[in-house]
């Protein structure tokens, strides 16, 4: 069969606008398909922790022009960078957005909300909660966790499950802290008891931000009472403004016992601000990637536990095979495209949730 005209290429709705789904629009475009992503929050920027993203890896799948945008905030130079050196979520997801903008076949639509998806043999579309519907020849769910995506192309098996812990999440400058001493390079690792640290390091103009990751495996009890999680569902998020001042003081005496300096007093900056997120940890192994026109990636197709450091990488492998299965492909063909897609990425996303599932069980103190 010959290779399908360019404005014959698949159209997407790419739902969700994070690093996954502006990824997976950008590594369609590549190969001639456009695509409209549709993402529930506004333009600005959210807070979130770091995350590894090098060049060599990422301009493969998005193209090199993309791929310098992407990452030029962190690497003027647009060379790559290591895999261990992190940098801000924040950071990554904003020079993802303006590649995004400079991409003529993808449009971002912010502050829409997708209520509802469907699909027939020859379309599938999502209607949003302003009376819109966007249809196209296939819906990419990138939606996280909680995809509804996810939720229409496997209703037997919706939800990501409760780890058993929490992860607190925050960031501080390293020049605001007085009298410590400087944080050496590279990752830092330590755990203490129901407690595990990763620290890291960014650098930035002028100075370094110091990250910092507590897994902590003594607050179900909090995450249930703040409706974080229900039952084994996780619903949402922790929010600074959410955590109650008793945990907050608990939090500053614990990082004293448990943590050395200056990763003890980074934690303590955060926490006097006011600038930390509590995330109860999800884990999720899929069933299905795709189904019909309907296709899932990211979060919303496999949810591993922070602690094997792969999702961002397993959401470039997702963009990655979809792409390339639809470079090829019409209209008419993109079911057998997205059914290859699941066939070639399935395995080795079930394994990656699996393995950091091992992890999860030893570390957590109740489901």
């Amino acid at each position: 069969m010959s290779e399908p005209r360019h404005h014959d290429r698949p159209r997407a709705v790419v739902v969700g606008g994070s690093l996954a789904g502006l990824t997976t629009a950008l590594a369609l475009a590549l190969v001639g398909c456009r695509a409209q992503v549709l993402e529930r929050s506004g333009p600005a920027p959210r807070t979130g922790g770091a995350l590894s993203a090098a060049f060599a890896e990422l301009a493969p799948v998005i193209g090199d022009r993309h791929a310098r945008t992407a990452l030029g905030t962190a690497n003027p130079r647009g060379r790559g960078r290591r895999a261990a050196d992190p940098m801000p979520w924040t950071v990554l997801r904003e020079g993802l957005r303006r590649a995004v903008e400079d991409e003529p076949l993808v449009s971002l639509h912010h502050s829409t909300r997708v209520t509802a998806i469907n699909q027939n043999e020859h379309s599938a579309w999502a209607d949003t909660d302003d009376g819109r519907t966007f249809a196209a020849d296939l819906v990419v769910g990138a939606d996280g966790h909680r995809s509804l995506v996810r939720r229409t192309l496997v209703p037997e098996h919706p939800d990501a499950s409760y780890a058993g812990y929490a992860l607190w999440i925050g960031q501080t400058e390293e020049a605001s802290l007085r009298g410590v001493p400087r944080t050496a390079p590279g990752l830092f690792i330590e755990a203490s008891g129901p407690h595990y640290l990763l620290g890291y390091p960014m650098p930035h103009e002028g100075g370094r931000t110091l990250g910092w990751a507590w897994y902590d495996a003594t607050r179900n009890d909090l995450m249930r009472s703040t409706g974080s999680v229900a039952g084994r569902v996780v619903r949402h998020s922790l929010r600074a403004s959410a955590i109650p001042d008793p945990v907050y003081r608990e939090l500053v005496l614990q990082a004293r016992r448990h943590w050395p300096s200056p990763r003890a007093e980074a934690i303590i900056d955060s926490i006097d601000r006011r600038e930390v997120t509590g995330v109860p940890i999800a884990e999720y192994v899929p069933r299905r990637l795709a189904a019909g026109r309907l296709a899932i990636v990211g979060n919303a197709a496999h949810v591993p536990t922070p602690m094997t450091g792969s999702g961002f990488a397993a959401s470039l492998q997702d963009a990655a095979w979809l792409s390339r299965e639809l470079a090829a492909a019409d209209s008419a063909t993109v079911p057998g495209a997205l059914a290859r897609y699941e066939n070639t990425r399935l395995d080795g996303a079930r394994d990656l949730v699996r393995s950091g599932q091992g992890f999860s069980r030893s570390f957590a103190t109740q489901p």
